[in-house]
């Protein structure tokens, strides 16, 4: 009998405990044995000479749309998007299904849907609305991450942004129950008048767009966020901060004893204001891109390690929602979980020499610590053998036959990529190998464990 289920032979492991020549040894799933020569026997051998191994992305922030509107993206052709970008978990977000998942019986058909068709690990967020304050001890119990709430308007209309005392009084039940709750930051007010004065004065173009939701409105909500997180105990989580001043404040924060954390996403990392009026409808999102002043800056806060952490806001949507000639009633989401690893070792590690160990550490390491996502995240003994080998010198240009979306379109198509990832593993399983999917949706749901969230490595 083999002494190991699989065997990972002359790999560069890369991690945030450095990067090293390596054999991994893999049995029922998880990761047992490290060394430079392993010595046993395995059911199958993989020779990596020549690629990195990287821990699996988990990205925490996609949109798949299941159950409801599947036709926009599905747990199916979402999750094979995810693979073949090194991806094997994510944390979905609760609002473009229908039913939103605000309660336990909308996170019951969305666990069926993920179980059905998913080809990798998922983690849920529920929802935080107007009125839902009651069935949120029922979704913690069933497993949700955390909660998502809208501080402006969602885009979905069943999804509805919060009142500030909702907010207040949500996150104090959050606290109680011992879940994070996530905030789309924007002032609703000043993002839905601005909107409607450029929409009354027939300015409806891309700029009108960008102008209507200004950096101000971003940091506003973030403050406002953090006051009611400081004062209720629970923890927080700003998704996609589009500007380097939003981080700051987060970080000012997390100074001062607040438990707050901050994401970014590639689109804010790459594309500028004239990138979007180049693009087009494809790279409309909320908050908007920035200027090129701004994602400077957020790319200095992840080389010093202030801005932990990296997720694609993945929002996908039919060609016919990005088509009008309006720019307000454009969809505004961008399909790029696939890219989400190849743009961080593009355009971060070749473009602005980061080190490999930081983008282990903001795509998959630190995210499982902040979700307390168990098994999940490390290139170390008892973890899942979770992991992606990818060849850091290839180099290709992104095509639309290339993306497994269920609408093959996305800002970065065109685009030159450097990296490019061979293989994707689950729990051992091959997933994904060299262009194609190699298995049956083996996707199960994570539960976060019951330990204190865990902020530390930030600032180092």
């Amino acid at each position: 009998m083999s002494e190991f289920d699989l065997l990972l032979r002359h790999g560069t492991l890369v991690s945030s405990a450095g990067v090293r020549r390596a054999d991994l040894g893999i049995a029922d799933g998880v990761i047992v044995a490290e060394a430079p020569e392993l010595a046993g026997s395995a059911d199958e051998e993989i020779d990596c000479a020549g690629l990195h191994v990287f821990p699996g992305v988990i990205d925490a922030h996609v949109h798949f749309n299941e159950p409801g509107r599947a036709e926009w993206e599905g747990f199916a052709t979402g999750t094979r998007a995810l693979a073949a970008g090194g991806a094997t978990t994510y944390i979905e977000m609760p609002l473009n299904a229908h039913p939103p998942t605000t309660d336990g019986a909308s996170f019951r058909l969305k666990l069926a849907a993920a179980e059905a068709s998913s080809l990798v690990d998922f983690a849920l967020w529920g929802g935080l609305v107007p009125g839902n304050l009651e069935c949120l001890d029922e979704l913690a119990e069933a497993g949700v991450v955390g909660f998502k709430a809208f501080m402006s308007a969602s885009g979905i209309d069943d999804f509805s942004a919060v009142d500030d005392l909702t907010l207040y009084e949500g996150m104090a039940r959050a606290a109680q129950l011992g879940r994070i709750v996530a905030v789309h930051a924007e002032n609703d007010t000043v993002t839905r008048e601005l909107a409607a004065r450029a929409l009354a004065e027939g300015r409806t173009g891309i700029r009108d767009y960008l102008a209507s939701r200004p950096i101000v409105a971003e940091l506003e909500a973030i403050e406002r966020a953090i006051l009611f997180a400081e004062e209720t105990g629970c923890a927080l989580h700003v998704v996609h901060v589009s500007t380097g001043r939003g981080v700051a404040l987060v970080a000012a924060a997390r100074q001062r004893g607040v438990d707050v954390s901050c994401e970014t996403c590639p689109h804010y990392l790459v594309f500028t204001e004239e990138d979007v009026e180049a693009i087009g409808a494809l790279a409309k999102c909320a908050p908007p891109v920035r200027s090129a002043a701004e994602r400077d800056q957020l790319w200095g806060y992840l080389a010093d390690g202030t801005l932990p952490m990296v997720a694609s806001d993945h929002s996908p949507a039919p060609a016919s929602m990005k088509s009008d000639p309006n720019f307000f009633r454009v969809w505004g989401g961008i399909s790029g979980c696939q890219t989400l690893l190849q743009l961080m070792l593009t355009e971060g590690y070749h473009g602005r020499a980061l080190p490999l160990t930081l983008i282990a550490r903001v795509t998959a390491e630190y995210v499982a610590q902040r979700f307390r996502l168990p098994g999940k995240g490390l290139l170390a003994i008892g973890s899942d053998a979770d992991l992606a080998l990818v060849d850091l010198d290839a180099t290709s240009t992104l095509r639309p036959e290339d993306l497994f979306y269920r609408h093959p379109h996305s800002p970065y198509v065109g685009r030159q990529l450097r990296g490019r990832i061979m293989r994707t593993i689950l729990r051992s399983r091959t997933v994904y190998r060299d262009g194609k999917m190699v298995s049956n949706p083996i996707g199960r749901l994570v539960t976060p464990t019951r330990e204190p969230f865990d902020i530390s490595g930030i600032n180092q």
